[in-house]
């Protein structure tokens, strides 16, 4: 390895693997004991990504990315090391999807006004500074109305819950 050998510390690609892990914990937690309170996901993924299983109908209206919303209508949530499945109704049909985990562009949960945003899988560019992942993506499936939904991703992109380290960075 050479000094300017920078493929060691790919600091992009551990952060969103570490971020990846908080999405993963966050749904074994769902799948354990249920959504406490007013917690729901905003999940938006790659649909052409390696792994990705959704039906084709879904596919077709979606060929990039979609979102879904873990909320009040969802079964058979699994979790598995390197992914998750999940039941979930479009047009009153019951689709079962199954998301690896790297095909995650971003995860929300507006209750509490958390959010990521991923780079996209296969990505040279980093997320730019002060951008990670505060404001949800509108959902394409779950309970309530658009205008609902465009209320919340609003409200929350107004909080700012990322920490530059700007300020401890040796200048």
């Amino acid at each position: 390895m050479t000094k300017n050998d920078d493929t060691l510390l790919d600091y992009g690609r551990l952060i969103d693997e570490a971020m990846h892990n908080i999405v993963k914990k966050a749904l074994l937690l769902v799948a354990e004991h249920g959504l406490p309170g007013d917690h729901h996901f905003y999940i938006s993924f790659l649909t052409e990504a390696p792994g990705v299983m959704i039906g084709e109908d879904l596919k077709k209206k979606y060929p990039d990315e979609m979102t879904i919303v873990v909320q009040h209508q969802y079964w058979d949530l699994e979790i598995e090391e390197d992914r998750f499945s999940v039941v979930l109704s479009f047009d009153n049909v019951k689709q079962n999807l199954t998301i690896p985990f790297h095909s995650i562009t971003s995860f929300a949960d507006p209750s509490v006004r958390f959010g990521l945003q991923f780079r996209r899988s296969g990505s040279e560019e980093e997320v730019e500074d002060g951008d990670e992942g505060t404001k949800p993506p509108a959902p394409t499936s779950g309970k309530g109305s658009k205008s609902k939904a465009k209320s919340k991703a609003k409200e929350t992109s107004n909080s700012n819950n990322v920490v530059t380290l700007d300020s401890f960075r040796k200048k």
